[in-house]
């Protein structure tokens, strides 16, 4: 890296989500409870789809790791939010500031991904069911991870290196809770034009490629439902989807309300409480909802505490 960027630079400060006294300990205690639920809803998913016998299809194979996803990148920017309101100033070191960038970048983008790998899932599962378990084996699966694992990856380290390869002024206030490509690429004073051009290329392409599987996906699908003779049908195939059609709507519909508003009304104010949404908030709302909505789910969940209950009776 720049030898600058080492001399000059060694740590950030962090603003964190407001800078208002009387609102830290409320935050504190409600960001708090929300990263718990997260951390125990998506480490349970991953347990039940891991263990239970009858949880062992590709739907849960993509679940499971939607839940490590939302996990992981999670993990890698609530601790150091919650620090942010307990704490006078809230630094965070130029490594682990890269670091943390990376792993937001290469988990949000896999999250994408992965939703739009489940609803082609969905698509298999109702429109071609007899090839089902053909088309969605073991092999295929796995390859789709790794085409998504991989490509997050590139990315992730693309943006990440070309960042931090340039020359920050001597500012170190990053106006976020997390270290985040925008609010860092503020603070650079060399010229920020190819990595803006690279950030808005490869952000449109993951968002557009990943929307139109999805919307290709649910077409298809409802124009399968729509064909089908039986109401017990249609609304047996309706459910089959349902918990992760509200996953991809509240999903979607954060990041276009983040990125397609006009650039007029856009700030770092309305770019936190975005980021808060879908960095905290959805990974807590995934688990439920597939919870919740999930018969498999609940019964597996049931039977696991009752062998829990049994072994420790």
């Amino acid at each position: 890296m720049d030898t600058h960027n080492l001399t000059a630079l060694s740590e950030f400060i962090l603003m964190g989500i407001t800078d208002r006294p009387e609102l830290q300990a409320p935050l504190f205690r409600l960001f708090l409870i929300i990263y718990m639920i997260s951390v125990v809803g998506n480490l349970g998913i991953i347990i039940l789809t891991k263990m239970d016998s009858r949880l062992q299809t590709p739907k849960y194979f993509f679940l499971r790791h939607l839940a490590m996803t939302d996990l992981v990148y999670s993990t890698a920017l609530g601790p150091k939010m919650l620090v942010n309101f307990v704490v006078d100033e809230n630094t965070i070191s130029y490594y682990f500031c890269a670091t943390q960038l990376a792993f937001f970048i290469l988990f949000i983008n896999g999250e994408i991904f992965i939703l739009s790998v489940m609803s082609y899932d969905r698509y298999v599962a109702i429109c071609n069911p007899l090839l089902y378990t053909v088309i969605m084996s073991q092999r295929t699966c796995w390859v789709l991870m790794a085409i998504v694992y991989l490509h997050s990856t590139f990315v992730s380290l693309l943006v990440t290196i070309k960042i931090f390869n340039l020359s920050f002024c001597g500012r170190n206030v990053i106006r976020h809770f997390y270290c985040d490509s925008l609010p860092l690429l503020s603070l650079l004073c060399s010229n920020t034009h190819e990595i803006e051009l690279i950030i808005l290329i490869l952000a449109a392409f993951d968002f557009i490629s990943s929307l139109l599987i999805v919307l290709v996906s649910y077409l298809l699908i409802l124009v399968a439902i729509l064909r089908m003779n039986s109401a017990q049908g249609r609304h047996k195939a309706f459910s089959t989807c349902g918990s992760h059609l509200t996953v991809v709507v509240v999903f979607y519909g954060t990041l276009i309300f983040m990125y397609v508003q006009p650039k007029s009304s856009h700030s770092f104010d309305t770019d936190k409480v975005a980021s808060i949404f879908y960095t905290l908030v959805i990974p807590m709302l995934n688990p439920l909802v597939y919870g919740l909505r999930n018969h498999d789910v609940k019964y597996a969940l049931h039977r696991t505490l009752g062998q829990l209950c049994n072994i420790f009776s």
